[in-house]
């Protein structure tokens, strides 16, 4: 799975609709989709069934799309919160969104899934991914204590 992080951004993410075109924008240019608008399309399709907001400001917005080439994990955390109806009535500001091709949407996002829902209950790990401040960081942290688990 590819990993895309983007821990402070701000210029365009302060809606829900602005973080959905923040991932499908960063999608595109990493050639992890064909088409942004299906992503966001995707992204909005999935939020309106019931929110992906988790808690202490975190959420995981995630699509299946026929325009998603490769499985990938786009992170994007923002400067400040954005309502997203999370679990806990608070606003999120740290997103890790899975993006899957649709072929794959039985096996690899619910494995993916699982694995992010299961960090982030955690409140240790919960803690060491708002404590972490550079790209090289989270990454590290998703590697060790996150997407390798054996549930994954």
């Amino acid at each position: 799975m590819m990993e895309h992080i983007y821990m402070n951004l701000h210029e365009t993410a302060s809606s829900q609709a602005g973080v959905f075109a923040a991932i499908a924008d960063i999608a595109s240019e990493a050639g992890i989709c064909t088409s942004p608008e299906a992503v966001k399309k995707g992204l909005a399709e999935r939020e309106a069934l019931s929110t992906t907001g988790f808690q202490d400001g975190f959420a995981i917005p995630h699509t299946q799309s026929d325009a998603i080439q490769v499985p990938a994990l786009v992170i994007v955390r923002t400067e400040t919160g954005i309502e997203w109806y999370a679990f806990d009535g608070k606003p999120c500001f740290f997103f890790l969104s899975l993006l899957i091709p649709k072929s794959e949407a039985g096996t690899t996002h619910l494995q993916a899934l699982s694995a992010l829902s299961r960090g982030l209950m955690d409140e240790t790990r919960r803690q060491k991914l708002l404590e972490t401040r550079t790209n090289e960081e989270m990454l590290t942290l998703l590697k060790t204590e996150i997407l390798t688990r054996e549930d994954v």
